[in-house]
């Protein structure tokens, strides 16, 4: 009833990528003389990478069921049952909503977390692509946001709504009105183009890498320039996402900072060149 393998293979993929170099860089960079550096900069990496490896197997057991007393959603080892007389609304979103994280983590294809959506409110998503549509259920034990497979989407909406006894609510973000939705970053052109420059720029530092210094010959102090500009980069995504929904400003400095640092970083890093 969920279409995970988009998200998982993505998922995967970037953490192969992105925690496979963090910490080789941090062993690379730092000699046995820094323990006490490499010992600060493990623990966050080792920290994240346990969250991060959580979320990831949580992914493989996604899924919604149907049961005579109840909706079921599981989540990895997590199985939260809400009965059908604890339901007290059904909503079918339509649309783009203007989704935050409050406490949680998406990328392509996967969204699980508590969310927050201007116009809507708070719900518990574990969810695979709720960008254009997902079910919003309304219950007392609080509020949830699940994204079935298209084919069976409608299917266990009427389902859940005849188990329930509960009218079929219909909400299109899309016609709300822009004062109560909120502005979405997405939808900000400065925004994304700051979100494009950082990653053109963490590409462009690898690519240097690469191309000047193959089969790791590259200075240990480079490498942590690098492994720094990536952790920098993750920390303000995640947060400048968050603030821009309460201060669009702010959200959009703390992306202008990442791109002034790793640009900064890059420059430090092209000069090894020239002082060879």
């Amino acid at each position: 009833m969920v279409k995970k393998a988009p998200g998982i293979i993505f998922g995967i993929l970037m953490g192969l990528v992105v925690f496979g170099f963090c910490f080789w860089g941090i062993g690379y960079s730092l000699s046995p003389e820094d323990t006490t550096l490499k010992v600060l900069l493990y623990i966050p990496a080792y920290l994240f990478l346990f969250i991060y490896v959580f979320l990831l197997l949580s992914a493989f057991n996604l899924g919604y069921r149907i049961e005579d007393d109840g909706l079921v959603i599981t989540w990895g080892l997590r199985r939260i049952h809400i009965g059908w007389q604890e339901i007290e609304n059904i909503i079918k979103v339509e649309g783009k909503s203007n989704l935050y994280s409050l406490f949680g983590m998406s990328w392509p294809g996967y969204m699980v977390g508590l969310y927050a959506a201007k116009g809507m409110g708070v719900a518990r998503m574990y969810a695979t692509n709720p960008w254009n549509g997902f079910i919003y259920i309304k219950t007392s034990k609080g509020f949830y946001g699940i994204t079935p497979v298209e084919e069976a989407f409608d299917s266990m909406l009427q389902s859940i709504a005849d188990k329930s006894q509960k009218d079929i609510e219909h909400l299109d973000m899309d016609a709300m009105d822009p004062e109560i939705k909120g502005e979405n970053m997405q939808d900000d052109n400065f925004y994304r183009l700051l979100f494009r420059l950082n990653i053109i720029f963490l590409v462009v530092f690898a690519l240097y890498l690469a191309i000047f210094y193959p089969g790791s010959g590259a200075p240990p102090f480079t490498i942590l320039l690098l492994v720094l500009a990536v952790a920098l980069f993750f920390f303000n995504i995640g947060n400048a996402g968050r603030l821009y929904q309460f201060s669009s400003t702010g959200g959009i400095i703390l992306l202008v900072i990442s791109v002034a640092v790793t640009g900064l970083f890059l420059i430090l890093a092209l000069s090894e060149i020239t002082l060879r």
